[in-house]
């Protein structure tokens, strides 16, 4: 039988940037590593090309959710202080619709590369959105 309280359906993401909560997500996108390859030809061996990898390369992190009371103004404040703000520890935890932890992710020297508030186009009512845009360099599962 399965746990259905350990599926992540209707999950958010809590965010946390050294400790300090940015509050929970209904998106994230990005999480991943990539392992770069070079390409090596032998001379005289026509069948493959050698393939050595050289290094880790790790994806922006895009977090999305709808605007609420507050939510900017933490976002905001921390981005205000990127030009002198230190690469810092982040965690995303994956969180149920009943707010059990599913699972989550440490990220490494976490740094804030975008903030978007929402269109505002009253043509088009729809539910208003900020995005998160976090890069780091590196990724550990809890």
């Amino acid at each position: 039988m399965i746990d259905e309280t350990r599926i992540a359906v209707g999950v958010s993401y809590l965010v946390k940037i050294d400790g300090q909560s940015l509050g929970e997500f209904t998106s994230c996108d990005g999480l991943g590593v990539e392992v770069v390859l070079e390409s090596r030809e032998e001379g005289g061996n026509n069948s493959f090309v050698w393939q050595f990898p050289t290094r880790l390369k790790y994806s922006n992190v895009k977090l999305t959710r709808p605007i609420g009371e507050g939510t900017s103004g933490r976002i905001l404040d921390w981005i205000a202080q990127a030009p002198q703000v230190a690469p810092t520890d982040g965690h995303i935890e994956v969180k149920n619709a009943h707010g059990d932890k599913i699972t989550g992710w440490t990220l490494k020297q976490v740094l804030p590369v975008r903030w978007s508030g929402p269109g505002l186009n009253p043509d088009q009512p729809k539910v208003l959105t900020e995005t998160l845009e976090i890069t780091h360099r590196g990724i550990a599962a809890d």
